[in-house]
């Protein structure tokens, strides 16, 4: 289904894309107070790199379930940004920029860009024009995203926010590689393949941590960092790819507009989080840019020429719903409508 389809062409596979997209975003709204929970106990880089250690495990045990295929030469290197991204960027910087004093709030309404940004990226990448109002909308977000920082930074722009503004490009272009890839495989096994790709380094990185840091694993430390690995690291990235795949970036980002204010409501209920009017404008503000933002591209953006999409391998558009492979019990992969 082509990004720039209007409301009217919504087909039940896209309204389950979007249910799926909702799903991701509901467990990703829940990563900051988490991660204030494992930083009670836990060293921000063990937190940011371990995570990914951790769901590495549970990654290898999906993988050997069904007996996945490795993924195509060519795809190792959308892999490969999809791990620099969602698993070492931007868990580490989020968690640096926390450690370094950032609120859940805060970082809430830094990253609340995050759906522009990815539709950037989006759009870079399939040679896409987007309309003058697009561009408008983005710039008009950032702006008033540095203008939330600069005043909370006391007139200036911290360490903590430039760590968020670096997780917030890392995120974005990992988001736009994996819907990328997710429409040549299923989501589940993009963020399966970029933890196998990434585990060389992230295992023996926390091994180490873990014998040089002097974790304490307090009940909140344990919970955090246990959320973090088996749902923000793995599981919800599950529904999100298959999400951005079913019911295109552009369409499904819209859902993560909601996220910002997601967790400002978990820190308010599990962190006794102060949100105070100025965050709660900024947070509004962010959301109506991106909404902006992404109605413009939706509406003016053409179709990527040329896209290969799961179970259409030569890159040729058809008709009708995307098809997706789903694993058979020998472990091959087999074409069937969703």
């Amino acid at each position: 289904m082509r990004d720039n389809d209007s409301a009217t062409d919504l087909a039940p596979v896209a309204l389950g894309g979007l249910g799926l997209a909702g799903l991701g975003v509901l467990v990703f709204s829940l990563s900051f107070p988490t991660t204030v929970f494992a930083l009670e106990g836990l060293d921000p880089y063990l937190i940011g790199v371990g995570r990914s250690a951790a769901a590495t495990v549970l990654a290898v045990i999906a993988l050997a379930a069904v007996r996945a295929r490795p993924p195509r030469p060519r795809q190792w290197a959308g892999l490969a940004v999809v791990g620099g991204g969602v698993i070492f960027g931007f868990p580490v910087l989020t968690t640096l920029a926390l450690d370094h004093g950032a609120s859940s709030a805060h970082a809430a309404v830094i990253t609340g860009l995050l759906p522009a940004t990815t539709a950037v990226f989006a759009v870079l990448r399939g040679g896409e024009r987007p309309s003058r109002a697009f561009w408008a909308a983005c710039t008009a977000g950032a702006a008033l995203v540095t203008g939330f920082a600069v005043l909370r930074g006391a007139g200036g722009i911290t360490g903590a926010d430039l760590l968020l503004f670096g997780a917030l490009l890392a995120a974005a272009a990992g988001y736009a590689e994996g819907g990328r890839l997710a429409r040549e495989m299923p989501g589940w096994r993009v963020i399966s393949w970029a933890l196998v790709l990434v585990a060389p380094i992230c295992v023996p990185v926390t091994l180490w941590l873990l014998a040089t840091t002097g974790p304490r694993w307090t009940g909140h430390a344990l919970f955090g960092f246990g959320y973090l690995a088996a749902m923000s690291a793995y599981l919800g990235f599950f529904a999100w790819y298959e999400g951005l795949a079913r019911a295109g970036i552009a369409r499904a980002s819209q859902v993560q507009l909601a996220q910002p204010l997601l967790t400002l409501l978990w820190a308010g209920i599990l962190l006794g989080e102060l949100i105070d009017a100025t965050t709660a404008l900024a947070a509004v503000g962010v959301l109506v840019c991106v909404a902006l933002t992404q109605r413009a591209r939706v509406r003016n953006a053409p179709a990527a020429p040329g896209r290969t999409t799961r179970g259409n391998p030569g890159g040729r558009k058809k008709r009708g719903l995307a098809r997706h492979d789903t694993p058979t019990h020998d472990g091959k992969e087999s074409v069937t409508s969703p």
